[in-house]
């Protein structure tokens, strides 16, 4: 099965211009997610979705797979379609799921790649994924930047909102706080057909592509599907893993040596360093740099 990665960037946020290439350890944001996501187990490939050269520029100079894109896309989804179709074209290789990862998800792993990917596997009839984390503190709960999400016993899902969902104005001591987390694999045919559908009016009010489904009575997306191995909004890792199950990934220099990750030398080298000491600090305080990742 071919599955691939896409992770659509740009330059032009209203929050945070510039906001791909913001260092973080010394590497772009990009960079940390292609790199991370590229480490995922079931990839075929990855590629960055853009339509700025400056982020073209990196991408040639860390080695990492981008496709130009036109600049008029208001949803990342559109611009996943647009590069997937010209991936297809230039491999001569159908996708058959494609994640979509947004860019300003520095803190992924590439369990949860895996994790999102394997509900589809199990499942033909599940045509989309998303994956979710719980919030641990109110002030996250009220953040319009989260996306909340409501399920159902089935965790499918029921309701995505910028606001605090559900309601704790009835005096529930505890209400389910779960937000979403931007890691979407779709069938490679219904994120065509998907991009084909009108924009509803609650997608465009809540600012959340997945409420298109829901306004279109399409089947739930299998939502918001709780990896079993997030623990307070993010799976931990058991320990560095040797990158090179991840095919094209640029990654594939890196080595174990007693229990630890090793990265190549020279420039890519340096910053697989800084990508692995962060993933280091993300075992230890992950919830911390959860948060931050997710605010921006």
């Amino acid at each position: 099965m071919n599955i691939i990665a896409i992770i659509p960037a740009r330059m032009g946020s209203s929050r945070f211009p510039g906001k791909p290439l913001a260092l973080i350890h010394g590497v772009p944001m990009v960079g940390h997610v292609a790199f991370r996501t590229a480490m995922s187990r079931c990839l075929s490939a990855t590629y960055v979705a853009t339509c700025d050269t400056v982020i073209e520029d990196y991408c040639k100079e860390a080695g990492l797979a981008c496709v130009m894109t036109g600049d008029h896309h208001v949803r990342c989804s559109t611009r996943t379609a647009e590069a997937l179709l010209k991936i297809e074209a230039a491999t001569g290789r159908k996708a058959d799921i494609v994640v979509m990862v947004q860019g300003d998800e520095p803190m992924v792993l590439p369990g949860m790649i895996d994790a999102a990917v394997e509900p589809m596997l199990k499942d033909p009839s599940i045509n989309v994924v998303n994956l979710m984390a719980d919030m641990d503190t109110l002030e996250e709960f009220e953040d319009p930047n989260e996306v909340k999400v409501v399920v159902d016993r089935n965790n499918d899902a029921l309701y995505f909102s910028r606001e605090p969902i559900p309601s704790r104005k009835k005096g529930a001591d505890k209400v389910p706080m779960r937000k979403q987390v931007c890691i979407i694999p779709f069938r490679r045919d219904y994120l065509i057909r998907f991009n084909e559908m009108e924009e509803s009016p609650l997608e465009i009010c809540e600012s959340v592509d997945m409420m298109r489904i829901l306004e279109h009575g399409e089947k739930s997306p299998h939502g918001a599907h709780r990896c079993p191995h997030l623990e307070r909004g993010y799976p931990r890792r058991s320990g560095p893993r040797d990158a090179a199950h991840g095919r094209g990934c640029p990654h594939a220099g890196v080595r174990e040596v007693d229990g630890a990750a090793v990265p190549p030398p020279g420039r890519l080298g340096r910053a697989l360093d800084s990508l692995l000491r962060l993933d280091t600090h993300a075992a230890g305080t992950g919830p911390a740099l959860a948060g931050l990742a997710l605010a921006l």
